[in-house]
């Protein structure tokens, strides 16, 4: 199953977090493309329930 979410990601410090706006789930990562993989590990687990 493919579900499309905009994102947006910001810089905190030394973190990106990301963040999908029609779920309001968010994740960080250390550098862009991490934090997007831990955003969609996030928003699986989120569809699961």
């Amino acid at each position: 199953m493919s579900i499309k979410s905009t994102i947006i990601i910001q810089k905190e410090d030394n973190w990106y977090v990301s963040t999908a706006l029609e779920s309001g789930v968010s994740s960080q990562g250390k550098t862009i493309d991490e934090a997007i993989k831990n955003l969609t590990e996030a928003l699986e687990l989120y569809m699961e329930e």
